[in-house]
């Protein structure tokens, strides 16, 4: 576990790194987990690390949503004005994801059936 905190909070530390080195309209772990990213694709692996690690994680990834949670309670008298615009919102965004999902996994799917064929 403690492998995998040092390669996320590595990456987040490099991606705020650059974020306010250059000043870039991105947060820093986002930034921090798209090289991540971009590392683990030109490793094409997991570290035996990173991977145990983020199982660990990922089955108690509930946790990550409480503080959005409390935030969203502490402040609902500034969100209430505007609860339909972000459920509008939140509702086209879930379905634009899904749909982008779908239409990927179709395209590789057809890709990969396709490459077998040959």
């Amino acid at each position: 576990m403690l492998e995998t905190l040092l390669w996320l909070f590595g990456y987040q530390l490099i991606g705020e790194a650059f974020v306010r080195g250059l000043a870039l309209p991105v947060p820093g772990p986002v930034l921090g987990m798209l090289l991540l990213f971009l590392t683990l694709c030109a490793k094409r692996r997991v570290p035996p690390g990173l991977g145990d690690g983020v199982s660990s994680l990922l089955k108690h990834m509930s946790l990550f949503f409480v503080p959005a949670g409390v935030g969203i309670l502490a402040y609902w008298s500034l969100l209430e004005p505007y609860l339909l615009s972000l459920s509008v919102v939140l509702i086209a965004s879930t379905l634009i994801t899904l749909v982008g999902a779908a239409a990927l996994l179709s395209w590789l799917l057809r890709r990969h059936t396709h490459r077998e064929g040959t």
